[in-house]
């Protein structure tokens, strides 16, 4: 029998071609990830564990009874999810698969309280090992969705990217309240921030020392698109939400005010009046030529501060005066 080569040729692409193609499309096909409970299992390096929530966790004994109790008055212990009743958030949202840890122990708490048998807590996540971005991604599991804009810019922050967690600043088992409290937040801040902290103690500062602000009312932790992780679109945005007199517009603008802020203030602190970076008339000097001030035939060197007759150096609706140098800055 004569073999026809061509033909077998053709069959041959044929069949490769329709093997490629279910190939693809199997490749196309979306396929769902797992469920996050899975991988928490996996991490654990236990497949057996399970789920058995709060209630039959801390049952057993009452070692946690405080920490439990304060989780249930907490914002994540008070949400519930629709349709079942049962809590949108638990322990073993955080710590894994609880089966494992309480295995072992007698059904008696008291019995366990006189023994001093506690759960094995080995099953459980490791959090306090894991890398700081894993111990993040145990909060944005949730977060992610629940809260933005607030971590919209998180991953890309500066706090993110040098290795601080949520578990640095949120401590979720020191009471109910689980963000920090606005008293305490500059202490927080200054374990890493030691050089606010001096600044914050000079003559000039912002009152945070007197605990009537704190940082998170001009920064935004979670991050931003402005430096030094400020709020607002711009840094005199986000000086003049306080400071409302100065924001204008003005007929009359002084160009560094209106660039920002910082080109004049030290917003952590100065050795100056008005947190200036510098004393008058030597910040002002930096950027204008020295002047005269007329007097009633001669002149003399004006070596006073600038503001005696410009007092009007954010802006103003109303020209200078008209005198040489300094004076002809358009307020």
């Amino acid at each position: 029998m004569t073999v026809n080569r061509g033909m077998l040729c053709r069959v041959f692409i044929a069949v490769a071609v329709a093997v490629l193609s279910a190939a693809c499309s199997q490749l196309k096909q979306t396929k769902p990830l797992l469920p996050v409970s899975d991988y928490e299992r996996m991490i654990v390096g236990r497949f057996d564990a399970d789920y058995v929530g709060t209630d039959n966790c801390v049952a057993k004994c009452h070692a946690h009874d405080k920490i439990t109790d304060d989780f249930r008055h907490s914002v994540h212990g008070e949400q519930i999810k629709p349709g079942t009743g049962l809590p949108l958030v638990n322990c073993e949202s955080c710590h894994g698969p609880g089966s494992l840890a309480i295995m072992d122990l007698p059904e008696d708490p008291e019995l366990n309280d006189a023994r001093k048998t506690k759960c094995d807590s080995k099953t459980f996540l490791d959090i306090l090992n894991l890398p700081a971005q894993a111990q993040s991604l145990i909060c944005l599991k949730c977060h992610s969705a629940a809260s933005i804009p607030t971590l919209a810019h998180w991953n890309a922050s500066a706090h993110a990217l040098s290795d601080v967690s949520c578990l640095d600043c949120h401590k979720l088992h020191q009471g109910p309240q689980q963000k920090v409290k606005h008293e305490e937040m500059a202490e927080l801040c200054y374990g890493c921030h030691p050089q606010v902290r001096i600044e914050n103690n000079l003559y000039s500062h912002h009152p945070l020392v007197e605990k009537k602000m704190a940082c998170a009312d001009c920064h935004d932790v979670h991050g931003s698109t402005q430096e030094s992780l400020l709020k607002g679109d711009t840094p005199k945005e986000t000086c003049t939400k306080c400071h409302m007199e100065k924001q204008g517009p003005f007929v009359f603008e002084h160009g560094d005010v209106t660039e920002n802020c910082t080109n004049c203030h030290s917003p952590h602190g100065s050795t100056n009046n008005q947190l200036l970076n510098t004393t008058m008339p030597f910040l002002c000097l930096q950027c204008h030529a020295g002047h005269m001030a007329g007097t009633t035939g001669t002149k003399q060197l004006f070596s006073n501060r600038c503001t005696d007759c410009h007092s009007q150096i954010h802006g103003s609706d109303i020209p200078s005066t008209g005198v040489t140098g300094l004076g002809t800055m358009r307020q």
